[in-house]
């Protein structure tokens, strides 16, 4: 599976081109050549586990019904760290439970040119970023 994945992730490079920025997100998620179901993005917290960054969101019982993918809204501003978050949640959306992490950070990595390991730590740091309600927390 983690070969298929980064072979997928090497064709949204091979068609959408070298850089992945929010355009090129949205047509990715509009391509269901590369992305089986429907995808929207939002700026919600509300479905996230603590500290977590972003989460697939089934909109129904199949996922024929879409889904909403849940990026944490202090990533709004910064949307090369979108476009990174969600390749990570697109695995889920593809191939549901069968996915592992492991095939998540191939199809990322592959997506936008890293390698495994430099996608991995990408994740990593944005993971480590204070999100704005603990700032606001620490400062009271």
């Amino acid at each position: 599976m983690r070969d298929h994945c980064a072979a997928k992730g090497q064709e949204v490079r091979e068609r959408l081109g070298p850089y992945l920025g929010w355009t090129e997100l949205n047509r990715l998620l509009e391509d269901r050549k590369l992305v089986r179901y429907p995808c929207t993005i939002a700026f919600d917290s509300s479905p996230l586990q603590p500290e977590e960054m972003a989460y697939a969101e089934p909109l129904g019982a199949q996922p024929e019904a879409g889904f909403r993918i849940c990026v944490h809204p202090r990533f709004q501003t910064d949307l090369d760290a979108v476009v990174a978050l969600v390749l990570y949640q697109l695995v889920a959306v593809n191939y549901g439970d069968f996915a592992t992490a492991e095939d998540a950070e191939a199809f990322g990595s592959a997506a936008v040119g890293l390698s495994r390991d430099e996608y991995y730590q990408r994740l990593c740091e944005l993971a480590d970023q204070p999100s704005t309600v603990a700032a606001v927390a620490g400062n009271g």
